[in-house]
């Protein structure tokens, strides 16, 4: 039989795991890209609404000529709520 000072040190990193687990996952996984082919994740930012993360993107695209259509997906990081993906193809 297990002492309780064994008993506790397990129970302990079962519950650091099940906590870690979830964060990583969620912190690891990528923005998905908008629908179709071609698009190319260019940078990322934090706006305070989609349409002011469009609205730049928009103003940026003249300054990229092999480019013709920008958008945002919200991509919400750690300490970061209002952090959008920025995508031109």
């Amino acid at each position: 039989m297990r002492s309780w000072r064994t008993r506790i040190a397990l129970a302990v990193a079962a519950g650091a795991a099940a906590v870690a687990v979830p964060l990583t996952a969620t912190t690891a996984s990528a923005a998905t890209p908008p629908p179709g082919d071609g698009w190319q994740e260019v940078g990322g930012e934090s706006y305070n609404s989609w349409q002011a993360c469009y609205d730049q993107m928009q103003s940026d695209l003249p300054l990229n000529p092999q480019y013709h259509e920008a958008t945002c997906t919200s991509n919400p990081q750690p300490g970061l709520p209002n952090f959008y993906s920025e995508w031109m193809r």
